[in-house]
């Protein structure tokens, strides 16, 4: 778990690192492609292509997903400082709890209530803030951390049945895709520099391939509620690297907010422990 919170707590700083070299959309593509790659040789012989057929749909819709909110959260880096992204992708929980009432028909107490309005008030304090980019970055912020809840939700509800090898490999080829065609449509298709290539293969080994496979392997042996709370201290992390890496630390009211987010999602991620509830052994997947 403290190492899952380390890379974890990376993906901002990887999208802000990357901003100077390529646009937001292209430097998505090529960690996502290359990650790819990379797990599509560690999986060799137990990956295959009838599984892809038989899912197509959806692979489709969590590759559109995931790609849309890659993009937008590359994007918002021209806006926000990586701590402050990190702090208001926290509402994804509150997003989750969302999706499982109005789609998997689960019930909200009152506890979970007021625990959904702190993180509410959170986003609020650190969105309305002087200036039109903060504004901006954090609106961009919340629609990608939505779509990764969707995705999530997709995912949880009918993912189940395909083994994890072939699950991660596709997820992560289907997301690449998705990217080619946002980067062809934004005519942002460039090659990198051969300074940039180690720092792309850095984030898609880290930012990628070992966050996400170490996050899967937690939630196998994890209650998901108790490995969503852990992971409420992964934006402090990201505060730590944001502020030794570009010297952006938040605001007061930035702090505040966060502080908000984070109680909020606390105190819902205890409660649902229903709806977060056991994965099983055999899936890992959220």
């Amino acid at each position: 778990m403290p190492v899952l919170l380390v890379v974890e707590s990376l993906h901002y700083v990887f999208a802000r690192l990357l901003l100077p070299h390529l646009p937001p959309v292209t430097g998505g593509l090529y960690m996502l492609a290359i990650a790819t790659l990379q797990v599509g040789l560690l999986m060799r012989g137990r990956i295959s292509l009838r599984t892809l057929l038989r899912h197509r749909w959806f692979f489709v819709t969590i590759g559109v997903l995931v790609a849309v909110n890659t993009n937008l959260g590359f994007v918002a880096m021209r806006y926000v400082d990586p701590g402050t992204a990190a702090l208001l992708t926290r509402t994804s929980v509150i997003f989750g709890v969302a999706l499982g009432v109005l789609w998997l028909g689960e019930r909200l107490d009152g506890v979970e209530l007021a625990g959904s309005a702190l993180a509410v008030v959170g986003v609020i304090l650190v969105s309305a803030q002087p200036g039109e980019y903060l504004r901006t970055g954090s609106i961009v912020v919340v629609a990608a951390t939505f779509l990764y809840a969707l995705h999530s939700a997709v995912v949880k509800r009918y993912g189940g049945p395909i083994p994890f090898p072939e699950f991660f490999f596709y997820r992560l080829a289907m997301t690449s895709v998705f990217l080619v065609i946002l980067a062809a449509g934004q005519q942002a298709l460039v090659w990198p520099t051969a300074g940039t290539w180690p720092l792309l293969i850095t984030a898609a080994t880290v930012n990628v391939v070992i966050s996400r496979g170490l996050y899967y392997l937690a939630l196998r042996r994890l209650d998901m509620s108790l490995l969503t709370i852990i992971l409420t201290l992964s934006p402090i992390v990201t505060m730590v690297w944001a502020f030794g890496l570009f010297g952006s630390w938040p605001s007061p009211q930035e702090a505040l907010g966060g502080l908000a987010i984070l109680a909020g999602v606390i105190v819902v991620s205890a409660r649902r422990g229903g709806y977060l509830g056991r994965v099983s052994p055999d899936t890992g997947t959220t």
